[in-house]
């Protein structure tokens, strides 16, 4: 069992009607047929989602997404229409807000991976592939790979795990012409975020986009190259053969795994509050990412 430890009430606007409370997003649609995403400060790990908040959270997924979507505005559009607050909308969601066109969404997450870790990892040493495309021997955690993958997952619901599948089985579900245009995009958006990040000193180990159609042009969708959507690693920290430091929640999961959180992951106990200073740690970590990427102070 997984899923919200306590599910939040959406918040009600004039004129708003709330469509889906997601793990760290709350979507509306507006009058005009518009959606408008609201970014939480909620944080998720091992399929559920906290009790426990991290401040500012939202608003630095927000503004690095928009700081990501200039910089690759040459080579896909994106879905977002503007930032201004809908009237009636609490103080709170500004700088959290982004209203964006309604699209016809690609049911896959779209991977990419230029290091071996992860779920990635797993199936490497299980079979010496990732989604079926066989890799050299002698990789190990951390590894860099001889070039970018394109590694598709099926798209779960909160509380569920993403399932890595081929390329076959995309292109099988959303057709070989959508499944194409899907790979080449995310290599060419993780390519040029790749070089981006390594300019700052951090390696873009891998990341996940979301899709969708506006009539029959591809557009890129919801966050991108986040530490949410993301593993970011200080390139002079990077040391193949183990666990990399990151920048994002590892400081919640080593919490929720050590005996001081006194949870067990196999249980069907939802996790406990995280304390103060997991809170103050992964807090500095995003704020961290936002400004070596960006080269401007969070403020």
């Amino acid at each position: 069992m997984s899923g919200f430890v306590e599910k939040p009430e959406p918040i009600q606007v004039p004129g708003l009607v709330h469509l889906h409370t997601g793990k760290v997003r709350e979507l509306y649609q507006n009058e005009a047929g518009d959606l408008v995403m609201v970014a939480s400060d909620r944080i998720s790990a091992f399929d559920w989602v906290l009790p426990t908040e991290i401040p500012d959270k939202g608003r630095v997924l927000t503004q690095l997404s928009l700081w990501w979507f200039d910089q690759i505005a040459d080579l896909i559009p994106n879905h977002v229409i503007g930032t201004d607050l809908p009237a009636g909308a609490p103080a709170d969601w500004a700088g959290r807000t982004l209203v964006c066109k309604s699209l016809q969404m690609v049911p896959v997450e779209a991977v990419a991976r230029g290091y071996l870790t992860g779920s990635g990892l797993l199936e490497y040493n299980e079979s010496r592939t990732v989604c079926g495309l066989a890799l050299p021997e002698g990789l190990v955690d951390g590894s860099e790979l001889p070039a970018p993958i394109f590694t598709p997952a099926t798209k779960a619901e909160v509380g569920e795990h993403d399932e890595n599948v081929s390329y076959e089985e995309v292109a099988r579900q959303v057709g070989a012409d959508t499944a194409a245009r899907l790979r080449q995009a995310t290599l060419a958006v993780y390519g040029r975020g790749r070089d981006i990040a390594r300019d700052r000193g951090i390696i873009l180990a891998d990341t996940k986009f979301e899709f969708g159609f506006d009539g029959e042009t591809l557009v890129l969708a919801d966050e991108i190259l986040t530490p949410d959507s993301s593993r970011f690693w200080p390139a002079d920290q990077w040391q193949p053969g183990r666990a990399q430091p990151s920048y994002d929640k590892q400081f919640v999961r080593d919490w929720l795994t050590s005996p001081e959180s006194g949870w067990d992951r196999k249980s069907e106990q939802p996790p406990p509050p995280l304390p103060q200073q997991v809170v103050d740690a992964t807090r500095a970590k995003y704020i961290e990412a936002y400004e070596r990427l960006t080269g401007t102070s969070w403020s």
